[in-house]
């Protein structure tokens, strides 16, 4: 884990897997169904956390890797639950928004 800028800051949680998908995350050039919605479950989650700032900073920067805005990206991700199943069979049932 990256060194808190704040002594107040917190560690996440899901720090560890969600650092992992980051920077999974970090390497698409063109992202996938699947990129975006794990990326907007992200921003969600680290919308106003008091720490993880490694993990703030490096979802802004996908975003600009994939030319997106935030509005963009949850109006895509919108309509892509709309149309169906983003994750697949494994995670059913499985709370992953905390």
């Amino acid at each position: 884990m990256a060194e808190p800028n704040n002594p107040r800051d917190q560690r996440h949680p899901q720090y560890d897997g969600d650092r992992e998908l980051l920077n999974q995350l970090l390497q698409q050039q063109e992202p996938r169904e699947r990129h975006l919605a794990d990326l907007a479950r992200l921003r969600i989650r680290y919308r106003g956390f008091p720490g993880a700032r490694d993990i703030q900073r490096d979802l802004d920067q996908v975003l600009q890797r994939w030319h997106l805005d935030e509005e963009a990206l949850f109006t895509k991700t919108r309509q892509i639950h709309q149309v169906g199943k983003v994750y697949t069979v494994q995670n059913e049932g499985q709370e992953d928004w905390a």
